[in-house]
């Protein structure tokens, strides 16, 4: 049983962002997970773990197997689901995530110990904000699905380590509709969340050196093009 993750998970994760009746078609009419992937989706459901939703991993192994990323960074392991789910649609990629969370950290090692079987996957613990600048490697592609407030803080570093032409994806950018809100409307424990993902909209929606677009799906999905070698981003952020 997961004794702290859960109770401190963010309930907005769980908040779909489109019609009802278009989110239960979108869950219930695609392709679900088969094998240890569909035990991990069951665990993460029982355990009030926020993992990717259905839609979002059917779009993952569309957007995987047609763009063949081999050298994959993730920000935010959990209990590994998404990681595996990756080595499972791109089966040459290295895959290095990274976990702060103690408790989830030992669920992933548990559960790339027993289904990693190419050992594809990488598991480093620690803070994203320490580990990324001490990463010698190149990425092609960065799945970010951590702390909502610190998306745009790790963003710079993220594109240090990202080839040009990569791709970043970053879930939960809508907070199940929040981010559109006033701050007045918010409360006050999220306001956190919500001005980061205010920030990171700002910085990223126009820039001229990337291409970017939004997908709501599930609670929202940002992606991000690298273009140039150098990203600047406003702010200071730079």
């Amino acid at each position: 049983m997961v004794k702290l993750y859960s109770k401190k998970a963010n309930p907005n994760m769980r908040r779909p962002i489109v019609k009802e009746e278009i989110v239960d078609y979108l869950r219930t009419q695609q392709k679900p997970n088969t094998g240890c992937l569909a035990d991990l989706e069951q665990f993460a459901q029982q355990e009030n773990i926020p993992i990717i939703q259905p839609e979002v991993a059917a779009y993952f192994r569309f957007y995987l197997q047609m763009t063949a990323p081999q050298k994959i960074l993730e920000i935010g392991t959990a209990i590994g689901y998404s990681a595996l789910l990756m080595a499972a649609n791109v089966p040459e990629a290295k895959i290095t995530s990274i976990e702060r969370h103690a408790e989830m950290f030992a669920l992933a090692q548990k559960n790339v110990a027993a289904y990693d079987l190419k050992e594809q996957i990488t598991l480093i613990k620690g803070d994203a904000a320490e580990v990324l600048p001490v990463l010698e490697e190149e990425f092609d592609f960065v799945f970010m699905d951590s702390a909502k407030s610190k998306y745009i803080e790790l963003l710079p570093a993220v594109f240090d380590r990202l080839e040009v032409g990569g791709a970043v994806i970053i879930d939960d950018i809508f907070q199940g509709g929040d981010t559109l809100k006033p701050i007045e409307e918010i409360a006050r424990g999220q306001r956190a969340i919500h001005r980061g993902l205010q920030r990171l909209l700002a910085a990223v929606l126009r820039h001229p050196d990337l291409t970017v677009s939004l997908l709501p799906l599930s609670d929202g999905l940002l992606l991000i093009r690298k273009n140039t070698a150098k990203i600047c981003l406003p702010s200071g952020l730079d």
